[in-house]
């Protein structure tokens, strides 16, 4: 058996810490990684490829070609980062390695596939249907109501979702590329993410968190928060759904990222509605806030299933409470920060313990997701409660300034000033 392993890594910052996951001295562990995140390839790694993007598949093929001659076929293809399960997947395929296939990979990516997965599960949602073109749209909405939710049958990060309110708006769906698109009734209840690891036969650890915002209103400039959930009789309503969730679209063990409706039912009881799942560790500052607050690494577990290896993680006996915010910049990238200002806060548990912010100087890069944004911060604390004022007063009070980058250093740029709306 060989002993090479290819990672597809994306990510500039620590949100996976690979030299715990794998032993660089035992394996020969190579990485197809970009320009941006080659300087956190762990030091032990065999070797480095660089290529535009790892979700562009030519590319990562060509580089994991060269490297199979160097290192011989690759055991194992790990890719932490949703942008990259399907190529990781294709890759598998050509490779004729162990590990997910596109096939098994539909239920997570696709959609489409994944509604029909929990539909039939009995798992409450709001109605869908695929989407080709504006005339299903329309029929939908004519069946279902206005407004709808239209949105790649593969996207993330909210990439391409497009409320439309009336007939009128229809033409809204020509101002991107075409590719494959599903059609939803559209909810106004908050919506929730849940992120946390199915054993195979049970919830391991998981923590519920209600977003500050929506990632819909951060594409469109806006400040996106989260704060984990500590109420007891939400949380047990929330336990249920995740686990007959995770046990419809993934029998065996998976890290999963879960987004859900929830609202108050006639009866005053919490109400819980399907949106999305994610086959991996949650975005942002997720991976973050689980290893610092909670001492657990999700994107580690991640890791023990794309190696065929058990995850196991710890469940605490006591939670605290974490959360997050992020600032987008205030014009598009790339773009050059020119100022900022954040005020202490009167004690350390009114602000965020961890603070990522450009220098001034530096260019924040169009690349997209999560990682490259204006600012981010993480919180921990006692309560929900206290969590969310920290994040309210920090929102409320950073100012961001960046100019676009092809404008010389110096120029005054636009301010982004953090509010969120509640």
């Amino acid at each position: 058996m060989s002993d090479h392993i290819v990672v597809l890594h994306r990510w500039r910052d620590r949100h996976a810490h690979y030299e715990n996951y794998l032993d660089h001295r035992a394996h020969r562990v190579t990485y197809v990684t970009t320009e941006l995140a080659l300087d956190s390839v762990p030091g032990g790694a065999a070797a480095a490829r660089t290529v535009p993007a790892t979700d562009d598949l030519d590319a990562v093929w060509r580089a994991v070609t060269e490297l199979r001659t160097h290192f011989g076929v690759p055991e194992r293809v790990v890719a932490l980062n949703e942008g990259d399960l399907d190529t990781a997947a294709l890759v598998r395929e050509r490779l004729g390695c162990a590990g997910q296939t596109s096939g098994a990979l539909a239920r997570f990516r696709d959609k489409l596939t994944m509604n029909r997965v929990t539909d039939g599960a009995g798992i409450p949602a709001p109605a869908f249907a695929d989407a080709p073109d504006e005339a299903a749209v329309l029929a939908f909405a004519e069946h279902h109501g206005w407004p709808v939710v239209v949105k790649p049958r593969r996207g993330t990060a909210s990439r391409g979702v497009v409320r439309l309110d009336s007939e009128a708006d229809l033409p809204l769906l020509r101002t991107s590329p075409p590719e494959p698109r599903l059609v939803q009734e559209f909810c106004a209840d908050p919506i929730f993410h849940i992120d946390g690891l199915w054993t195979g036969e049970e919830l391991g650890p998981w923590r519920a968190s209600r977003y500050v915002n929506t990632c819909v209103d951060f594409t469109q400039g806006e400040a996106l928060g989260s704060v984990e959930v500590d109420d007891p009789e939400l949380l047990g309503p929330l336990g249920t759904f995740t686990a007959r969730v995770a046990a419809a679209l993934g029998p065996e063990p998976w890290v999963f990222h879960l987004e859900a409706f929830v609202g108050t039912s006639a009866d005053g009881s919490p109400s819980v509605r399907f949106l999305e799942a994610g086959y991996r560790v949650g975005g942002a500052e997720i991976p973050f806030v689980w290893r610092e607050v909670h001492g657990i690494d999700l994107a580690g577990a991640a890791a023990d299933v794309q190696l065929g290896r058990r995850p196991e993680l710890p469940v605490p006996e006591e939670w605290r409470t974490g959360g997050w915010l992020l600032v987008p910049s205030p014009v598009p990238a790339p773009c050059r920060v020119t100022a900022w200002d954040l005020p202490e806060p009167p004690t350390p548990d009114e602000g965020p313990y961890t603070a990522v912010i450009p220098a001034v100087g530096q260019v924040v890069p169009r690349v997209g997701g999560y990682e490259h944004v204006g600012a981010r911060f993480r919180f921990r604390g006692t309560s929900s409660g206290d969590v969310e004022k920290a994040i309210l007063r920090t929102a409320a009070q950073f100012r961001l300034e960046c100019a676009p980058e092809r404008e010389a250093r110096g120029v005054r740029g636009a301010r982004a000033v953090c509010g969120l709306d509640r």
